[in-house]
């Protein structure tokens, strides 16, 4: 599980989930599973323990994943 320290940084990843920079630069959520869209963050620089798209792991979350 990935806790945020309260030091600026995170113990773990966040499973689930990937992160992609949007054209207008902002970063964005994306779910492994279903590929939906989520949050947008306005705030500078990514998602702490987000995995960026793509990550070139394959989770058992995701479509191409292990389940295959």
């Amino acid at each position: 599980m990935a806790r945020n320290t309260g030091e600026g940084f995170r113990r773990g990843a966040v499973s689930g989930r990937t992160q992609f920079q949007r054209p207008d630069g902002h970063w964005q959520k994306r779910d492994e599973h279903t590929g939906h869209v989520m949050a947008v963050k306005h705030s500078d620089g990514p998602y702490k323990g987000i995995a960026k798209e793509p990550d070139g792991r394959d989770t058992r979350k995701s479509p191409e994943g292990w389940d295959k």
